[in-house]
């Protein structure tokens, strides 16, 4: 591989912020590590799985630290690691350790299924990780077989108790909510987080490529409240958080949320910029166009010349996703590929 040019791009990026087409300023990074994953969740992977990206296709810790860098110089302040399954990354800990050293950057989260946390929470959190998200759909063990095609349930639940001992509180919960699927656990979750420091968050399923969506999946999010209300009082949190409508319930020790992608679009407050495991910038999870930086990383290509590319990439995101027919007919990558 050609030697990397590591020569910082002048601090006055910071002086030009990533703003797209339409006043957005983004601040925000999520990097995809690894493609593959240890669950096999019927809304993420498609029944025939994927075809892995071989090691050479994906970038290095080198390349992510690299690339991170330039983002976080031009006002990107919070760093998100997902898959695929981040924690099956051999030495993710390492790379938690480079990130969280860039200046700059104030924090540096992580979303994973939860299967490794038991023997890692407590790796990650000294390695600098501030922030956590566990995904996860059912508290109902045969479902969660259902659902993720392995019997990892118990890992999972032990896992989030692990990571609520090494001090990731708030914890967050991600729940994608399915109809005729797990939406009859709503009220389990919230009960789950009555005496636990943990934020579970309902979010509504998304059409990606191969996961089965359909119209009729969804479980808008004003359904969703609406149940909780019959048995909670929600109140309302003020929060800096433009995506999750958050709530509290008095005498509970966690909170909840719902983040609403399809009936209650927050597109105009996006701040979201996706870097995926080989390489490719997208500037939206909902549509397909991406630049890839993995050759330029490797042929020598200076700093100034990345930062242009990143900036290009930036302007092609588009000011809303489009409807959600449409979604289902394009050639997006899966899910799995993302990291949501």
């Amino acid at each position: 591989m050609a030697a990397t040019n590591l020569l910082p791009y002048p601090a006055a990026t910071a002086l030009h912020p990533l703003m797209d087409r339409f006043g957005r300023r983004h601040t925000y990074l999520r990097i995809s590590v690894t493609d593959r994953c240890n669950l096999r969740c019927v809304y993420c992977m498609p029944p025939q799985g994927i075809e892995w990206k071989a090691r050479a296709q994906i970038l290095s810790f080198e390349e992510i630290v690299r690339v991170a860098r330039l983002f976080v110089e031009m006002g990107v302040d919070k760093i998100r690691l997902t898959g695929g399954e981040p924690t099956i990354r051999h030495n993710i800990t390492r790379l938690v350790e480079q990130l969280a050293a860039l200046p700059g950057l104030k924090t540096i989260a992580m979303t994973t299924n939860g299967v490794l946390l038991m023997e890692k929470a407590r790796a990650l959190k000294s390695a600098g990780l501030t922030r956590l998200n566990v995904s996860l759909d059912t508290l109902r063990k045969e479902r969660f077989e259902k659902i993720t095609l392995r019997t990892k349930f118990d890992h999972v639940m032990a896992g989030i108790e692990a990571a609520l001992d090494a001090g990731f509180q708030p914890l967050k919960l991600n729940v994608v909510a399915m109809k005729d699927f797990n939406d009859d656990e709503l009220l389990d979750f919230v009960e789950f987080v009555r005496n636990r420091p943990i934020n579970v968050r309902f979010i509504e399923f998304m059409p990606f490529k191969g996961n089965g969506w359909k119209p009729t999946g969804i479980v808008p999010f004003a359904d969703m409240k609406r149940t909780i209300e019959e048995r909670y009082s929600l109140l309302p949190l003020e929060t800096s958080a433009a995506v999750a409508k958050d709530f509290s319930i008095k005498g509970f020790a966690g909170t909840v949320s719902f983040i609403s992608p399809m009936t209650a679009e927050f597109c105009e407050f996006c701040t979201r910029l996706r870097l995926i495991a080989d390489g490719s910038i997208k500037s939206c999870l909902l549509f397909p166009s991406e630049v890839n930086l993995r050759d330029a990383l490797r042929d020598g290509t200076d700093d100034c010349e990345l930062v242009e590319m990143i900036r290009n990439a930036v302007q092609l995101k588009m000011e809303g996703h489009s409807a959600m027919a449409e979604l289902t007919t394009m050639d997006n990558r899966h899910m799995v590929e993302m990291g949501g």
